[in-house]
């Protein structure tokens, strides 16, 4: 019986990973200029297909590995500047639906690109078990929460340490402020597509060896990626990560004791629920009016 919730336990927090790294995407973007972009899972698909692509191309692995990051980094800078700058200050709605579409030329350039086809990466480091408590773990699964835990990590040191960072969390808190101060926004909301791209790619890239991959694989994996930042409360980079985690392993253990036919609906029944008690999500800002 240990055994057995180990296995769903180790399941559901590679996957949480994953999605982790998604809501970081969503979180980064959010704070920089309010936009939800529903291409974040496009971005997570690219990673795991470029890698392929790369791989079977014959380019030594890092060096695929690396181009599979870099080029939807650039992808991300090519939406920000070529789908969400030139309506800079339209409707949240708008900039909503206008991310989708930019989803929708992504998914079908790749189709067409690369095929309908289901590919998979080697695994890193080998594909032999380990066994912990009768339940085993797979070594692709402690490179995919290494590389998160050195990702947040990361993450709060570039923001709590460095001038850039510090420049991009003042402009989620006020743009015009941050602007009347010297700080250039539009290189913020610049950077912030980048990095949210390279955060997808790199999800993709490190659970392909595990779920495999292919030109759809990116509209599940980027909603739950919304469900998870949602969840730990839009805008938070630390409920972004739990959020993903709590998403995961909760998807998992619904399809290891009720029935896999209900994984994928369980993210979405868990965002009703907490919603409805808590609606900022988990660890959202709270919010006071004056009267």
């Amino acid at each position: 019986m240990l055994a057995q919730f180990l296995q769903f336990l180790f399941s559901g927090v590679t996957v949480g990973a994953t999605y982790a790294l998604a809501a970081l995407g969503f979180t980064l973007i959010y704070n920089a200029s309010n936009v939800i972009n529903f291409a974040q899972g496009e971005f997570i698909m690219l990673g795991g297909m470029l890698a392929v692509f790369f791989a079977q191309m014959g380019l030594p692995m890092p060096a695929a590995l690396a181009l599979a990051i870099l080029v939807p980094a650039v992808v991300g800078v090519l939406v920000e500047k070529l789908a969400i700058e030139p309506v800079k200050g339209a409707e949240t709605v708008t900039l909503i639906i206008i991310t989708i579409g930019a989803s929708l030329v992504i998914r079908g350039l790749i189709q067409v690109w690369l095929g309908k086809g289901t590919y998979s990466l080697p695994a890193f480091s080998g594909n032999d078990p380990i066994e912990i408590l009768g339940a085993t773990l797979l070594p692709q699964s402690l490179w995919v929460l290494g590389v998160t835990a050195l990702v947040v990590t990361g993450l709060w040191y570039f923001f709590n340490r460095t001038l850039y960072g510090k420049a991009m969390l003042a402009t989620s808190y006020n743009r015009l402020a941050s602007e009347l101060v010297g700080i250039n926004t539009n290189w913020v909301l610049f950077v912030s597509f980048a990095m949210s791209a390279a955060l997808g790619a790199l999800g993709g890239i490190l659970v392909t060896p595990i779920t495999l991959t292919s030109y759809d694989v990116g509209i599940m994996l980027g909603l739950k990626g919304f469900v998870a930042a949602v969840v730990g409360g839009l805008g938070n980079g630390l409920g972004a990560v739990l959020g993903g985690l709590l998403v995961g392993v909760v998807e998992a253990m619904a399809a290891g004791y009720i029935s896999s036919a209900y994984k994928d609906a369980v993210p979405f029944v868990l965002i009703l629920l907490i919603l409805f008690f808590m609606p900022r999500g988990l660890f959202g800002a709270k919010v006071t009016d004056r009267v």
